[in-house]
């Protein structure tokens, strides 16, 4: 009977030494960020078109599209430089989401490679819309390693398709902005 008391009291006092521990460090949510597109216009921004959330994995950045509204087909989509989805001007003529400048290149590389190349860190994989406008993928981008890097830059849904390539145009061949929204803005 001394022998179970002993245990007992024992097992009570590690587990009142060891309970602050297992209850000073909870489990860590992963981090994510969401951002909310929406259609370009030459005056700006318009109506809401969903959202892309990033979230941070061993193989890079994830970005889950839950999009609508847009022309079926593939898309150019990149992180872009500024964080502003306005109208720029080039040559007296308005464009929409010229704003967000220049693929997100802190590396200054100047090369468009693709997500998995040397280029700029802001090249994400060919977004697929679907026949009904809609487009709810995960795009990995491996160079992408820390999301906070990500904030305060856009995210840019262009017109065209992207072959990661400057050949036969320039920047994959995306063309116009359709849509825009700020990370972490």
């Amino acid at each position: 009977m001394i022998t179970t008391i002993r245990w007992t009291g024992l097992a009570a006092g590690l587990l009142l030494a060891t309970a602050p521990v297992l209850t000073a460090a909870p489990a860590r949510a992963a981090d994510s960020l969401t951002t909310t597109l929406h259609r370009l216009t030459a005056d700006g921004t318009g109506e809401a078109i969903g959202t892309i959330t990033i979230t941070e994995t061993s193989k890079g950045a994830v970005f889950k599209t839950d999009l609508k509204g847009l022309p079926p087909g593939d898309h150019g989509i990149h992180v872009h430089q500024n964080g502003a989805c306005g109208p720029s001007e080039s040559n007296g003529t308005k464009v929409p989401g010229g704003a967000a400048g220049g693929h997100w290149d802190p590396a200054s590389t100047g090369k468009h490679e693709g997500p998995a190349g040397h280029g700029h860190r802001g090249d994400l994989p060919v977004l697929k819309v679907a026949a009904d406008g809609t487009a709810k993928e995960s795009l990995t981008a491996p160079a992408i390693k820390d999301l906070s890097a990500l904030k305060g830059h856009a995210i840019i849904v262009h017109a065209g398709g992207d072959n990661y390539s400057d050949e036969p145009k320039p920047l994959g061949g995306g063309g116009a902005r359709l849509a825009c929204g700020v990370i972490g803005g």
